[in-house]
């Protein structure tokens, strides 16, 4: 077991290869955050005020139920993944942060997308959690280089 552990939720398996590629090139256990109800290309239409993806982030207080949590007390750094959806972390990643405790552990945020910066969702999570330490983000484009001195520094 590493002291590390990723998290993840990928859509539409973007985000799913940099955090395969983050957690096999450093040794690092990984763990994908699965909606119960995987999200079509039609829930994932953002163009459509009527999509799955659209009402979730439009409702602050829903949480996506998620098939399984993961056991986080043997990690000092949990690093949390997850394409941008409308400026920010999609609601399916509060899920997951309410689903364990982080409680004194370093947690990495990184991103994967082709516009939006990861600095508005640290802040967006940061002022949710403020009881919890989110360290700076980091967002990544398919090459990963830099990815283990971000997660093991700070």
């Amino acid at each position: 077991m590493s002291d590390v552990l990723i998290a993840y939720f990928s859509a539409s398996g973007t985000t799913k290869a940099v955090a395969q590629k983050i957690a096999d090139e450093n040794g690092y256990d990984i763990f994908e955050i699965e909606p119960v109800e995987i999200y079509t290309p039609a829930d994932l239409d953002w163009t459509d005020k009527n999509s799955r993806s659209t009402i979730e982030m439009n409702d602050k207080s829903f949480r996506p139920p998620i098939k399984q949590s993961v056991d986080v007390s043997g990690y000092d750094t949990v690093a949390i993944g997850f394409p941008v959806w409308w400026y920010t972390a999609p609601s399916i990643i509060n899920t997951f942060i309410e689903s364990v405790d982080l409680t004194g552990k370093k947690i990495k945020v990184f991103c994967t997308s082709g516009g939006s910066g990861v600095d508005k969702c640290v802040n967006d999570l940061q002022a949710s959690y403020p009881d919890l330490d989110f360290a700076k983000g980091m967002r990544f484009m398919g090459n990963v280089s830099g990815a283990k001195e971000w997660i093991e520094n700070d």
